[in-house]
């Protein structure tokens, strides 16, 4: 049978797992490298949105707004065939965690910023109190609380890095979609390579997905139980007072 998913294809395949490997990879060191930036900037850029001076909190929504509001293709088309106009040319490996980095960076601060506005202002002014600066409140006190609250979403963007690696086959990044668009390209085997691609990408991200409603399945409870047990203590103080 000559079909889309004949044997014959999946043997091709499978005799050539290696090419697919070096694209997993590649898409894994790209998602890595680009985490890391991504919560630099994050954390940079949210915790100078909740900045008091004006010009930091302007510098961080100029930053959020652009990125969050202009397609990632077209970032990664910017600093792929933008750049060289201005003599520099960049390695298609580093244009993809330049790209990823920047791109999820904008919603890490967004999602940094949140949790730091969550903190109790009681920590802000305990800190203040105790003659800790804005620097070492954040540091110190808030940052570590934040942590704990940001982790889920974090995760999921974690995740949604991973897929958007993708875009690297546009511009030959030699990403695990790249080296399947080519693969397949080279003898028209097109169902196996993608099914395969498929289960790779389900792979990477799947695992993480489940960390991260797990995280959130039990941070919820933790809040219900702590709400149900401020109303038993309501309800005990109330009865005591009667």
């Amino acid at each position: 049978m000559n079909g889309p998913f004949a044997w014959f294809k999946w043997q091709a395949v499978f005799r050539d797992y290696n090419i697919f490997f070096e694209g997993f990879l590649t898409t894994l060191e790209v998602a890595v490298l680009g985490l890391a930036l991504a919560l630099i900037l994050g954390v940079i850029f949210g915790v100078l949105s909740t900045s008091k001076l004006k010009v930091f909190k302007i510098i961080s929504r100029i930053y959020v707004e652009i990125i969050q509001n202009t397609p990632l293709v077209i970032q990664i088309f910017f600093l792929f065939n933008g750049l060289p106009y201005i003599r520099v040319i960049l390695p298609v490996f580093l244009i993809g965690v330049l790209g990823v980095g920047f791109y999820h960076g904008a919603y890490i601060a967004e999602v940094v910023r949140t949790g730091i506005i969550s903190t109790p202002k009681g920590q802000f002014e305990a800190a203040k109190s105790q003659g800790f600066s804005y620097t070492q409140t954040m540091r110190y006190i808030i940052i570590p609380q934040t942590i704990k609250i940001i982790i889920p979403p974090l995760t999921n963007q974690l995740v949604n890095l991973i897929k958007n690696t993708s875009v690297l086959a546009m511009i030959a990044g030699g990403d695990l979609m790249y080296t399947t668009d080519s693969w397949s390209s080279s003898n028209m085997y097109y169902g196996p390579a993608y099914v395969v691609s498929g289960m790779l990408y389900f792979i990477m991200c799947y695992p993480l997905a489940r960390f991260a409603r797990k995280l959130e399945l039990k941070e919820k409870k933790e809040k219900t139980t702590v709400s149900e047990t401020s109303m038993e203590g309501l309800s005990v103080a109330t009865e005591g007072g009667l």
